[in-house]
């Protein structure tokens, strides 16, 4: 072989680009070193195999290494990368009881992102968990069954079945807690609701998914409660107390007596496998990039949860951490290795979240001190609206919050929130940013109407014509 384009990390970002650069260069070595078992896996739909909807594990494989080998992808499972050379252009490989150099022509670090856990004490009693990878989720899913009760398949070649086969043999929960309420709490709120548990979330700051605004924070806090999650807001929590077991949770005010704790406080990039290169990282702390994922030592790209992107709203660098990020990403950086450039695309923090009956999406920048810092003067109108015509059956009340510069009209974010397909509409918010439209123009589009599907005005609408006034 000669030197090939190597690929260190095994998931999205990473396959998505030797599969790419297979496509496109047929004739092209690829490699791909994976420290785990799993690849190309969707970490998103993790809370929904823990709740049940998801049978099997293995529903939520991408690309199985089978497959991977059908595309000419040389991927070595359980070879961990621990060390780079840019000047040598080799890096160092642990596996099958060996340590080798492996030379590069181009390298993609695709390494991901790693649960934070700091500075929560207590995390290594048993029965404390991150949702972060589907080893966490197999142990997860098989610590609330029965004992005895064959909820993780432990046959499957990638599962840890001796972890699995611990937490089966335990006592399956009854009170259980969650730290933090981002995206992975909210989610697993449900999940854990759905198995009769008694479900407590702990945030440190006086909203869930804060990220997505003060009117899809209060609803979605309101709608958790109707579904009987206790909430504990502006509550931050120290320790996870108790024996070789999880007890309790220890907060600021208090104790809460649990025998389950998941947290699920945030994320942190991989980026410490560069940290002796000269490979510049941003100040996220992820390796900074440019428009085609390229670093700054030539040869060496990076994608997926371990880079940053530009955002399309600010044209500045940011580190979103999402799938569709990383799988463009990474099939744009194998297009460009295998000759043909192709720019890696901008962000602009479109994310969406399901929490028990409610949908809720945001986009760009609807904080107004993050806007106020980015060099706009922002103004938000928030308006309710009906999802499809008012005789029609099934209409909604779908709230839409919209945010804009002042001196230029320009749309800059927005959340929305609702029962009925609110959550799909964010997309059209989103394309608004990235062709830069005024609130004048996103309130000319002309969006499909038919009673079962919308209004005559869809509330996006509305929100673009209340705003509109605001700003005249």
């Amino acid at each position: 072989m000669s030197d090939p384009f190597v690929v260190v990390g095994g998931d999205a970002a990473g396959l998505s680009a030797a599969s790419k650069y297979g496509r496109a260069n047929p004739d092209g070595d690829v490699v791909v070193f994976e420290k785990g078992r799993w690849v190309s896996y969707a970490h998103c739909g993790t809370p929904y195999y823990v709740k049940g909807e998801v049978e099997r594990l293995t529903d939520l494989l991408s690309l199985s290494p089978e497959k991977a080998a059908d595309r000419g992808i040389d991927l070595r499972r359980e070879h961990e990368v621990v060390a780079v050379d840019t000047d040598a252009e080799t890096v160092t490989v642990e596996g099958d009881g060996e340590r080798f150099e492996q030379p590069y022509a181009d390298l993609l670090v695709a390494t991901g992102a790693h649960a934070v856990t700091d500075p929560i004490e207590g995390y290594h009693r048993d029965m404390a968990f991150t949702m972060h990878g589907l080893d966490s989720a197999a142990a997860v899913r098989a610590a609330l069954a029965e004992p005895g009760d064959s909820a993780v398949d432990t046959s499957i070649e990638y599962v840890d079945a001796e972890l699995v086969e611990r937490y089966a043999a335990m006592a399956p929960p009854e009170r259980v807690a969650i730290v933090g309420g981002g995206y992975v709490g909210v989610e697993m709120a449900e999940a854990f609701r759905a198995h009769g548990l008694e479900t407590h979330v702990f945030q440190r700051g006086p909203h869930l998914l804060s990220p997505f605004g003060d009117s899809v924070c209060e609803h979605v806090a309101d709608h958790l409660r109707e579904q009987g999650v206790e909430l504990h807001l502006n509550c931050s929590v120290e320790e996870l107390d108790g024996g070789d077991h999880v007890e309790a949770v220890v907060h600021e005010n208090g104790r809460v007596d649990v025998d389950f704790a998941l947290v699920g406080i945030g994320v942190a990039p991989n980026s410490q496998l560069l940290a002796d290169t000269p490979v510049e990282l941003g100040e996220s702390g992820a390796v900074a990039v440019d428009e085609y994922g390229r670093t700054n030592v030539e040869h060496v790209y990076a994608a997926g949860d371990c880079a940053e992107d530009n955002h399309t709203v600010t044209d500045a660098p940011a580190w979103v951490p999402l799938g569709l990020t990383a799988n463009r990403a990474g099939r744009a950086i194998g297009q460009t290795v295998a000759g043909d450039s192709e720019p890696v695309g901008e962000v602009a923090g479109t994310a969406v979240v399901k929490a028990f009956e409610l949908e809720a999406g945001r986009v760009g920048i609807i904080d107004h001190d993050d806007a106020r810092a980015a060099g706009f003067d922002p103004v938000t109108k928030s308006i309710t609206a009906g999802s499809r015509s008012g005789y029609y059956p099934g209409s909604e009340p779908t709230t839409v919050s919209l945010t804009a510069d002042r001196e230029s009209g320009r749309v800059i974010g927005g959340s929305i929130v609702g029962k009925d397909r609110a959550a799909i509409r964010i997309d059209t918010l989103a394309t608004a940013l990235e062709s830069d439209l005024t609130v004048e123009e996103l309130e000319r589009l002309d969006l499909a109407y038919a009673p079962p599907f919308s209004p005559v005005w869809d509330p996006i609408l509305v929100a673009a014509k209340v705003l509109r006034g605001e700003l005249e």
